[in-house]
Protein backbone atom coordinates (compact mmCIF):
# COMPACT_ATOMS: atom_id res chain seq x y z
CA UNK A 1 0.00 0.00 0.00
CA UNK A 2 1.31 3.50 -0.77
CA UNK A 3 2.40 5.61 2.16
CA UNK A 4 3.09 8.86 0.35
CA UNK A 5 2.28 12.04 2.23
CA UNK A 6 -0.29 14.31 0.57
CA UNK A 7 -0.67 17.89 1.79
CA UNK A 8 -4.28 19.03 1.22
CA UNK A 9 -4.50 22.82 0.90
CA UNK A 10 -8.19 23.65 1.15
CA UNK A 11 -10.11 26.11 3.34
CA UNK A 12 -13.49 24.34 3.28
CA UNK A 13 -13.64 21.79 6.08
CA UNK A 14 -16.13 19.47 4.38
CA UNK A 15 -13.94 19.19 1.28
CA UNK A 16 -10.86 18.67 3.45
CA UNK A 17 -12.56 15.75 5.18
CA UNK A 18 -13.86 14.25 1.93
CA UNK A 19 -10.44 14.30 0.28
CA UNK A 20 -8.59 13.09 3.38
CA UNK A 21 -11.07 10.22 3.83
CA UNK A 22 -10.71 9.00 0.24
CA UNK A 23 -6.93 9.31 0.22
CA UNK A 24 -6.66 7.53 3.57
CA UNK A 25 -8.72 4.64 2.18
CA UNK A 26 -6.02 4.25 -0.48
CA UNK A 27 -3.28 4.16 2.13
CA UNK A 28 -1.97 7.69 1.74
CA UNK A 29 -0.90 9.80 4.71
CA UNK A 30 -2.54 13.22 4.71
CA UNK A 31 -2.18 16.58 6.40
CA UNK A 32 -4.23 19.73 5.92
CA UNK A 33 -3.52 23.42 5.51
CA UNK A 34 -6.34 25.96 5.41
CA UNK A 35 -4.31 28.87 4.03
CA UNK A 36 -1.51 29.43 1.57
CA UNK A 37 0.85 30.67 4.27
CA UNK A 38 0.26 27.55 6.38
CA UNK A 39 0.74 25.36 3.29
CA UNK A 40 4.18 26.84 2.59
CA UNK A 41 5.28 26.34 6.19
CA UNK A 42 4.23 22.68 6.15
CA UNK A 43 5.72 22.02 2.71
CA UNK A 44 9.06 23.42 3.86
CA UNK A 45 9.16 21.66 7.24
CA UNK A 46 7.57 18.26 6.52
CA UNK A 47 8.37 15.52 4.03
CA UNK A 48 5.61 16.05 1.46
CA UNK A 49 5.24 13.86 -1.65
CA UNK A 50 2.45 15.83 -3.35
CA UNK A 51 0.49 19.03 -2.74
CA UNK A 52 -3.21 19.17 -3.58
CA UNK A 53 -3.75 22.90 -3.91
CA UNK A 54 -7.01 24.84 -4.03
CA UNK A 55 -6.77 28.15 -5.90
CA UNK A 56 -9.41 30.08 -3.95
CA UNK A 57 -7.81 30.52 -0.55
CA UNK A 58 -8.06 33.28 2.06
CA UNK A 59 -5.12 35.67 1.92
CA UNK A 60 -2.43 34.24 -0.34
CA UNK A 61 -4.18 32.53 -3.27
CA UNK A 62 -3.23 29.20 -4.81
CA UNK A 63 -1.43 30.68 -7.82
CA UNK A 64 0.88 32.66 -5.54
CA UNK A 65 1.42 29.56 -3.42
CA UNK A 66 2.41 27.61 -6.53
CA UNK A 67 4.86 30.34 -7.53
CA UNK A 68 6.45 30.26 -4.08
CA UNK A 69 6.68 26.46 -4.13
CA UNK A 70 8.50 26.47 -7.47
CA UNK A 71 10.95 29.20 -6.38
CA UNK A 72 11.99 27.50 -3.12
CA UNK A 73 14.78 24.90 -3.39
CA UNK A 74 13.20 22.91 -0.55
CA UNK A 75 9.85 22.53 -2.32
CA UNK A 76 10.39 23.11 -6.05
CA UNK A 77 10.37 19.41 -6.98
CA UNK A 78 7.15 18.56 -5.09
CA UNK A 79 4.34 17.72 -7.53
CA UNK A 80 1.39 20.11 -7.38
CA UNK A 81 -2.17 19.18 -8.37
CA UNK A 82 -4.45 22.21 -8.50
CA UNK A 83 -8.01 21.73 -7.33
CA UNK A 84 -10.47 24.54 -7.94
CA UNK A 85 -13.97 25.57 -8.91
CA UNK A 86 -12.47 27.68 -11.71
CA UNK A 87 -13.04 25.76 -14.92
CA UNK A 88 -12.01 28.33 -17.49
CA UNK A 89 -9.24 27.26 -19.83
CA UNK A 90 -7.26 30.41 -19.01
CA UNK A 91 -7.02 29.30 -15.36
CA UNK A 92 -5.78 25.86 -16.40
CA UNK A 93 -3.15 27.41 -18.67
CA UNK A 94 -1.99 29.75 -15.90
CA UNK A 95 -1.67 26.84 -13.49
CA UNK A 96 0.37 24.80 -15.97
CA UNK A 97 2.61 27.75 -16.78
CA UNK A 98 3.36 28.19 -13.08
CA UNK A 99 4.51 24.59 -12.88
CA UNK A 100 1.41 22.68 -11.74
CA UNK A 101 1.51 18.97 -12.59
CA UNK A 102 -2.23 18.56 -13.04
CA UNK A 103 -5.47 20.51 -12.77
CA UNK A 104 -8.78 19.18 -11.46
CA UNK A 105 -12.04 21.13 -11.50
CA UNK A 106 -14.70 21.02 -8.77
CA UNK A 107 -17.06 19.26 -8.45
CA UNK A 108 -14.89 16.18 -8.80
CA UNK A 109 -15.22 12.43 -8.50
CA UNK A 110 -13.15 11.14 -5.54
CA UNK A 111 -12.15 8.10 -7.63
CA UNK A 112 -10.92 10.33 -10.45
CA UNK A 113 -9.06 12.54 -7.97
CA UNK A 114 -7.27 9.53 -6.45
CA UNK A 115 -6.45 8.15 -9.90
CA UNK A 116 -4.97 11.45 -11.06
CA UNK A 117 -2.88 11.76 -7.89
CA UNK A 118 -1.52 8.25 -8.40
CA UNK A 119 -0.66 9.11 -12.01
CA UNK A 120 1.30 12.20 -10.96
CA UNK A 121 3.16 10.23 -8.28
CA UNK A 122 4.02 7.48 -10.80
CA UNK A 123 5.49 10.09 -13.12
CA UNK A 124 7.58 11.45 -10.26
CA UNK A 125 8.96 8.02 -9.35
CA UNK A 126 9.49 6.93 -12.95
CA UNK A 127 12.61 7.60 -14.97
CA UNK A 128 14.09 10.84 -13.62
CA UNK A 129 14.69 13.86 -15.79
CA UNK A 130 18.07 13.36 -17.47
CA UNK A 131 20.47 15.59 -15.55
CA UNK A 132 23.50 14.32 -17.47
CA UNK A 133 22.51 15.49 -20.93
CA UNK A 134 23.23 19.21 -21.44
CA UNK A 135 22.33 20.60 -24.85
CA UNK A 136 24.34 23.20 -26.76
CA UNK A 137 22.89 24.26 -30.09
CA UNK A 138 23.47 27.51 -31.98
CA UNK A 139 23.96 30.13 -29.23
CA UNK A 140 21.68 28.28 -26.79
CA UNK A 141 22.94 26.26 -23.81
CA UNK A 142 20.60 24.11 -21.71
CA UNK A 143 21.84 22.36 -18.56
CA UNK A 144 19.23 20.11 -16.89
CA UNK A 145 21.32 19.51 -13.75
CA UNK A 146 21.50 23.21 -12.98
CA UNK A 147 18.12 24.00 -14.57
CA UNK A 148 20.05 26.67 -16.46
CA UNK A 149 19.35 28.18 -19.86
CA UNK A 150 21.75 30.63 -21.49
CA UNK A 151 21.35 32.57 -24.73
CA UNK A 152 24.96 33.47 -25.39
CA UNK A 153 26.03 34.33 -21.85
CA UNK A 154 22.67 35.76 -20.77
CA UNK A 155 20.61 33.59 -18.41
CA UNK A 156 16.92 33.03 -19.20
CA UNK A 157 14.42 32.39 -16.40
CA UNK A 158 11.87 29.71 -17.35
CA UNK A 159 9.13 27.85 -15.50
CA UNK A 160 9.70 24.14 -14.93
CA UNK A 161 7.30 23.22 -17.74
CA UNK A 162 8.88 25.72 -20.16
CA UNK A 163 12.34 24.36 -19.35
CA UNK A 164 11.30 20.77 -19.95
CA UNK A 165 9.59 21.59 -23.25
CA UNK A 166 12.64 23.52 -24.47
CA UNK A 167 15.04 20.73 -23.49
CA UNK A 168 12.78 18.13 -25.10
CA UNK A 169 12.63 19.97 -28.43
CA UNK A 170 16.26 21.13 -28.51
CA UNK A 171 17.48 17.59 -27.81
CA UNK A 172 15.86 16.46 -31.08
CA UNK A 173 16.47 19.22 -33.66
CA UNK A 174 14.53 18.75 -36.88
CA UNK A 175 11.99 16.34 -35.37
CA UNK A 176 8.35 17.41 -35.57
CA UNK A 177 6.21 16.78 -32.49
CA UNK A 178 2.47 17.20 -32.08
CA UNK A 179 1.22 19.07 -29.02
CA UNK A 180 0.23 15.82 -27.35
CA UNK A 181 3.62 14.24 -28.11
CA UNK A 182 5.34 17.20 -26.48
CA UNK A 183 3.30 16.84 -23.31
CA UNK A 184 3.73 13.05 -23.23
CA UNK A 185 7.47 13.51 -23.69
CA UNK A 186 7.91 15.83 -20.73
CA UNK A 187 5.12 14.65 -18.45
CA UNK A 188 4.23 11.06 -19.31
CA UNK A 189 1.27 9.52 -21.06
CA UNK A 190 -2.36 10.54 -20.66
CA UNK A 191 -1.71 14.04 -19.34
CA UNK A 192 -4.86 16.12 -19.80
CA UNK A 193 -3.99 19.01 -22.09
CA UNK A 194 -5.48 21.21 -24.74
CA UNK A 195 -3.89 22.54 -27.92
CA UNK A 196 -4.24 26.01 -26.49
CA UNK A 197 -2.19 25.30 -23.34
CA UNK A 198 0.77 23.99 -25.36
CA UNK A 199 0.53 26.96 -27.72
CA UNK A 200 0.62 29.34 -24.75
CA UNK A 201 3.74 27.59 -23.39
CA UNK A 202 5.48 27.95 -26.75
CA UNK A 203 4.52 31.64 -26.99
CA UNK A 204 5.96 32.21 -23.52
CA UNK A 205 9.15 30.36 -24.42
CA UNK A 206 9.70 32.35 -27.59
CA UNK A 207 9.12 35.62 -25.76
CA UNK A 208 11.60 34.80 -23.00
CA UNK A 209 14.25 33.51 -25.44
CA UNK A 210 14.13 36.70 -27.50
CA UNK A 211 15.71 36.26 -30.94
CA UNK A 212 16.57 32.65 -30.04
CA UNK A 213 12.82 31.99 -29.84
CA UNK A 214 12.86 31.72 -33.64
CA UNK A 215 14.64 28.36 -33.26
CA UNK A 216 11.28 26.88 -32.23
CA UNK A 217 9.31 26.53 -35.44
CA UNK A 218 5.60 25.99 -35.95
CA UNK A 219 4.83 23.22 -38.44
CA UNK A 220 1.34 24.00 -39.68
CA UNK A 221 -1.11 21.16 -39.09
CA UNK A 222 1.49 19.09 -37.24
CA UNK A 223 2.99 20.81 -34.21
CA UNK A 224 6.43 22.18 -33.40
CA UNK A 225 10.11 21.45 -34.04
CA UNK A 226 13.47 22.90 -33.08
CA UNK A 227 15.54 24.16 -36.03
CA UNK A 228 18.13 21.71 -37.33
CA UNK A 229 20.22 24.34 -39.10
CA UNK A 230 20.70 28.02 -38.35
Amino acid sequence: MPREHILIVEDEEEIQELIAYNLSKEGFRTSVASSGEDALKKARSDRVDLILLDLMLPGMDGLDVCKAIRKDEKTQTIPVVMLTAKGEESDMVTGLELGADDYIVKPFSPKVLVARIKTVLRRKSAEPFDESNPVSIFDLSIHPGRREVLVGKAPVQLTNMEFRVLHFLASRPGWVFSRYQIVEGVRGDNYPVTDRSVDVLIVGLRRKLGEAGAYIETVRGAGYRFKEEA
